[in-house]
């Protein structure tokens, strides 16, 4: 007897409720998830020959891309606020098959992305350290930033929300210091510089993507987020203007004020020398101290959402159990632990590919989950028009058909502008994808691994989640009284 108590107790401690996300991290997180400043737009001007293109660039992109993401994330996450997003979204819509692999294209491609931060954070760092050039050095340093920003991962979504408040603040100031003295040496006339002739469309198109995509990465964190239904359009509105004056205000000050000579010098890290030409050596300093808390800034908010969404995925049986264990025994801190080493394992493994290989790969996987993800929002218009939908996109069916062409035109030109290597490499994947799924319901058929059984309430059936029941009836009380 006093044994089965004991499992008894174990079993009520299995899990450690976490804190809620509330708006504010919210705004961060999802600023984080899509571009934590300015770093890597340095590219825009150099394959865009000159400041022209990479300015209009960031001001038409959002029009046409990142506002009609958003507002699809907000409808969507909203109506379907639990861990896993965009998976349950399209398993709704077309069935768990492509729900699945919807899932494995994003968490691959969020893993190729997360893996680029430690690379970034280095490429700052070497202008000051020549030492992390060296594979003897570089290694060990990546390995060591990996491992210690996992383990803040592990610590709670709350300290990785908070965080990114403070790791923002710090990162955008110097930017904010470096248009203020660039103003006395801005020519407006430098901006409308553009040489035809050394623009690479691909690179262009490839880094405009980059820089404004994974706007529906957050989603996957609905479950953790306080009252999603009011919390996530506004956060989603705060990330939208954060955003883009994070990228035009360092870009129109630094074109404005260098001459157009140095269009060709503008790459990754270049934003520190240009700090240094504007402020002299203190502000270049300070850059690349930004650009290194980004980066951090940036793994945090990516793993987070790539660890979640496992979780998510397991908590609807597409994996096994294990993935969505918060076991107090592998952490006190109720997170995923499984499935944020999992993340960890996937970013090590890909940190040795370089920086433009894996935008890519990772903007291909991405681009073919958004043209999936825009069919969702269409379809679920259409097959459930009176699905709960606490914020709702203000237009009919022909308007969602209307704000989902232009970036699904843009996704399509993403692809097919892709190098023979990514279209072999990203075939794989997919292929891998579709053999996996039959493979894991035999998986569950055969009971070698334990997975979570369905609940016939979720809202993948169509029916309201209990956190939606609990927002329209109040306090828990209330809704525990429902039938």
């Amino acid at each position: 007897m006093g044994e089965e108590t004991t499992a008894n107790d174990e079993n009520v401690a299995e899990t450690k409720p976490s804190p809620k996300l509330t708006l504010l991290p919210l705004v961060f997180l999802i600023f984080y998830e899509v571009s934590g400043g300015p770093f890597g737009v340095e590219d825009s001007v150099k394959s865009g020959g000159g400041p022209l293109l990479a300015l209009l660039g960031f001001l038409i992109f959002p029009l046409i891309w990142s506002i009609p993401e958003a507002l699809i994330t907000a409808e969507l996450a909203t109506s379907f606020p639990e861990n896993g997003g965009y998976v349950v979204w399209i398993s709704s819509a077309f069935g768990p098959f492509w729900g699945f692999q919807e899932g494995f294209w994003k968490w691959f491609s969020g893993v190729m992305d997360n893996a680029l931060y430690p690379v970034l954070f280095l490429d700052y760092l070497k202008h000051s350290f020549p030492v992390l050039d060296h594979v003897a050095a570089r290694v060990p340093a990546l390995l060591g930033i990996t491992f210690s920003l996992t383990y803040l991962n592990y610590r709670g979504l709350h300290i990785v929300g908070f965080s990114a408040v403070l790791l923002a603040v710090f990162s955008l100031c110097p930017f904010l210091v470096m248009a203020l003295l660039a103003v006395p040496r801005i020519r407006p006339q430098r901006w409308l510089f553009v040489d035809f002739k050394k623009v690479n469309w691909r690179g262009y198109f490839n880094t405009m993507f980059w820089n404004l995509n994974y706007w529906d990465k957050a989603s996957t964190l609905a479950g953790e987020v306080e009252s999603p239904g009011e919390t996530f359009p506004k956060a989603l509105f705060g990330a939208v203007l954060l955003v883009m004056g994070s990228y035009l205000i360092p870009l129109t000050a630094g074109t404005g004020a260098l001459s157009e000579s140095s269009s060709g010098e503008w790459s990754d890290g270049y934003f520190a020398e240009v700090g240094m030409l504007i402020g002299g050596v203190w502000l270049k300093g300070w850059i690349q101290a930004a650009a290194a808390m980004s980066n951090l800034g940036l793994f945090e908010a990516e793993m987070s959402s790539d660890a979640f969404q496992l979780l998510g995925m397991s908590e609807i049986g597409m994996l096994p159990a294990f993935f969505a264990q918060r076991l107090v025994t592998w952490s006190k801190y109720g997170t995923p632990t499984i499935s944020i080493l999992c993340s960890a394992t996937g970013v090590i493994f890909l940190s040795s590919l370089s920086f433009q290989e894996i935008i890519e790969f990772l903007n291909f996987l991405y681009a073919l989950g958004m043209l999936l993800e825009f069919a969702a929002f269409v379809k679920l218009r259409i097959k459930k028009p009176d699905l709960n939908r606490p914020y709702r996109v203000p237009l009919n069916t022909f308007g969602t058909l209307s704000l989902c062409l232009p970036p699904s035109l843009l996704v399509i030109l993403v692809m097919v502008l892709a190098a023979p290597k990514t279209f072999l490499i990203s075939g794989v994947i997919i292929v891998v994808g579709f053999c996996l799924y039959p493979f894991l319901e035999l998986v569950k058929e055969k009971r070698w691994a334990r997975f979570i059984p369905e609940d016939p309430r979720r809202q993948v059936l169509g029916v309201q989640t209990e956190s939606q029941l609990d927002e329209e009836h109040g306090d828990e009380s209330s809704a525990s009284l429902l039938p």
